[in-house]
């Protein structure tokens, strides 16, 4: 199979490379390498599309060779996006295995506690820390072919056997929990039971949800693809333009 390569000898020795000279990205790329944030154009409305992908880097660096969402990188975008009043919507785009629990509940309660208007939709899989980061948004979506695991908290490396740890992890475990049953349609109880199911998951517990099953669960709002999630998104924007016209329109009748 032939790859789909310039051939360079058709190029005009005069032909100009932005950024060539000092190896450098283009604003708007540098946006996508170190945010997933992308400016969208000639949209009904100005809107931001956030990717959290691979797994959440928390504390630690990563090995190189893998595909992670950085919070430090995500965080001072998410409150540019709330400062920015230009900005009318966030589509938020998930396909992660999870990651550092403490970073990605961080990431979700800035999500949830955003004034723009917010849609989530889960292509691929939105395991572990990302079942937080799904519902973190006002609305959020599912593809069909899409899974979602949910599992109790879990560390790795040396720990220490003692009553002490195992406190701290109920506790962790407990914060996702009421994050999840506030942010969604799943009671906590329900939400508990199904990271402690057995036989689903090898050596381990938890449970694996395919896109119709956290639906019905109540963890994810709709099952749908990026055109729904998209039309959802204009709609709460209208909905927001609304209220905010309505709230105007009050103040005026009190003057």
């Amino acid at each position: 199979m032939q790859n789909d390569f310039t051939n360079t000898s058709e190029l005009n020795e005069e032909t100009e490379f932005p950024c060539e000279e000092n190896n450098e990205e283009l604003p708007e790329q540098r946006g996508i390498t170190d945010t997933g944030i992308v400016e969208v154009q000639n949209a009904p409305y100005n809107i931001r599309v956030l990717v959290i992908i691979g797994q959440v880097e928390g504390h630690f660096i990563l090995p190189p060779q893998n595909k992670t969402t950085k919070y430090e990188h995500i965080i001072p975008a998410l409150v540019a996006i709330e400062q920015d009043m230009s900005i009318e919507g966030l589509l938020i785009i998930l396909n992660t295995v999870g990651g550092d629990v403490e970073a990605g509940l961080a990431i979700s309660e800035l999500i949830s506690g955003l004034s723009t208007p917010t849609v989530s939709i889960v292509v691929g899989g939105g395991h572990s820390i990302g079942v937080p980061l799904a519902v973190s948004a006002r609305k959020s979506f599912i593809v069909p072919s899409a899974t979602m695991t949910v599992h109790p908290v879990r560390m790795n490396g040396v720990m220490l056997g003692i009553p002490q740890t195992l406190s701290y992890f109920e506790r962790m475990q407990e914060r996702i929990i009421c994050f999840v049953s506030r942010n969604s349609n799943i009671q906590p109880d329900r939400f508990k039971e199904l990271m402690m199911k057995k036989d689903e998951l090898v050596m381990d517990v938890g449970a694996v949800l395919d896109g119709e099953t956290a639906v019905k669960e109540g963890i994810i709002d709709s099952l749908g693809g990026l055109s729904e999630a998209v039309n959802c998104l204009y709609s709460l924007i209208e909905e927001d333009k609304e209220a905010k016209a309505n709230q105007e329109k009050e103040k005026e009748k009190e003057q």
